[in-house]
């Protein structure tokens, strides 16, 4: 039961967060496309994690160290509007106590979409050179009679 209501707590804060996210007036954060991905309340009530998302574009002249940086401005500026925040949430979301805030980066969505971009990729690549997936795909010989034994009948 404990575990039910941590649950309808941690979606909660989630929710009212990504709401309250679209007002910070912090230029860090409301310069990018910022969006709260979940929550997780300690049992006490007394810290919240909070994971956001942020879409930085791959392929940023800058590379892979101005994705890092452009991250380290936006918990900046989250953390800079934290108290903005924490009191905006204590008029949503009707706590015992209302947690502190801690944010932590979701790397999960743009490590989805690089895991999307590889296999587009490798499907390009692989049509490009033929490759179909054709019935011969496994290395296995079809004997022509419809069994799909590849000649050797009656073994199991």
């Amino acid at each position: 039961m404990a575990n039910y209501r941590s649950e309808k707590i941690n979606d909660a804060v989630r929710e009212a967060l990504s709401i309250i996210v679209r007002d910070v007036k912090d230029p860090r954060v409301a310069g990018n496309f910022v969006s709260i991905t979940g929550a997780e309340v300690s049992g006490d009530l007394k810290y919240a994690t909070v994971y956001w998302s942020s879409l930085v574009t791959r392929g940023d002249p800058a590379g892979a160290a101005g994705d890092r940086q452009k991250e380290k401005e936006i918990t900046a500026g989250l953390r800079s509007s934290a108290a903005y925040m924490r009191r905006r949430l204590a008029a949503e979301v009707n706590l015992r106590v209302t947690p502190e805030l801690q944010f932590r980066h979701d790397r999960s969505i743009s490590n989805g979409a690089h895991i999307s971009a590889l296999l587009r990729k490798i499907e390009e690549e692989s049509k490009a050179a033929g490759n179909t997936g054709s019935d011969g795909e496994c290395g296995r010989e079809d004997s022509g009679d419809g069994t799909g034994s590849g000649g050797k009948e009656g073994t199991l």
